[in-house]
């Protein structure tokens, strides 16, 4: 299967929420039928009745249009500490929480879910006993989550690397190491969601905050990977528009090339964009969304 494009709902938080709007614009305006949805569009918190109703839109409008939610993922709004939380009980919600998660994802005709493998606070990222037993715990969860993907029909469970140690996978190497360790022993497999901006700037290694060496590196264990313009103030999640492409450092066909070097086959691509509330650009993300396809 060749490579496909996709797009993450951030970009339309607050902006386009109606399922039959979103997917219309998504297909008709942007020219996409993939479509990464994210909680703050179709949150695990909502009444059960609510998420029943709003899967049966989101299902209907993608049949009408043709389009698919290919995966769900966590987004800038749920970007917390969940499973690494330093109480228990919090902890426990967000299990749960994540679990819903992979309900609606299921209900959905997804392939797959998933979030960071969790976020430290400062206290437990700076002691190596208390960053351990983190660590340990979140594998935990991430296996029963992933025991419960498994009976629900999903093919695996993602997570994504980060730029901080805080957030885990902050370099290639780092990466590589967690990965490890959070999958041994899971019941189903935990890939990687990658994301070409991300690596840690404080690096001495040059790789880690390289998009074509990051695509490479993570290429066979990533089926989906979030693409965005990248600068070396890794300042956004800025569209392929015209003038970010005048000073960004991501061409297209080097991308594709860095992903085959990697072994990639049928990556999933995903346009990841945020865009401020302020104008002129909150009123260009559909048209900025459409040049960057």
């Amino acid at each position: 299967m060749p490579f496909t494009l996709g797009v993450n709902t951030n970009a339309f938080v607050n902006r386009i929420v109606e399922p039959e709007e979103l997917v219309r614009t998504v297909v008709e305006k942007i020219g996409l039928r993939r479509i990464q949805l994210t909680p703050e569009i179709l949150s695990p918190d909502w009444p059960a009745s609510v998420i029943a109703a709003q899967v049966r839109r989101w299902n209907a409008a993608c049949e009408k249009h043709g389009a698919r939610i290919t995966t769900t993922f966590t987004g800038n709004y749920t970007r917390l500490n969940s499973l690494c939380h330093p109480d228990p009980d919090v902890r426990a919600h967000w299990r749960a929480w994540l679990g819903r998660l992979i309900d609606i994802t299921a209900d959905l005709g997804g392939a797959a879910t998933g979030s960071q493998i969790g976020i430290l606070t400062y206290a437990d990222d700076r002691d190596p006993a208390r960053r351990a037993a983190r660590f340990a715990e979140a594998r935990d969860h991430w296996h029963a989550l992933a025991g419960h993907a498994k009976e629900r029909g999903l093919a695996c469970l993602m997570w994504e690397p980060m730029s901080i140690s805080r957030e885990f996978g902050q370099t290639i190497e780092a990466c590589r190491r967690d990965h490890a360790a959070l999958n041994e022993g899971s019941p189903l497999p935990i890939l990687i969601n990658a994301d070409i901006d991300h690596g840690d700037v404080t690096s001495s290694d040059p790789a880690d905050t390289d998009p074509y060496a990051w695509a490479e590196a993570l290429a066979q264990v990533s089926p989906v990977v979030h693409i965005k313009q990248s600068s070396m103030d890794k300042g956004g999640h800025r569209p392929f528009t015209a003038a970010y492409n005048a000073k960004g450092r991501v061409v297209p066909e080097r991308l594709i090339q860095a992903l085959e070097r990697g072994g990639g086959r049928d990556n999933e691509l995903v346009f990841e964009f945020t865009f401020r509330e302020r104008e002129p650009t909150d009123s260009e993300v559909v048209a900025a969304l459409k040049e960057s396809v």
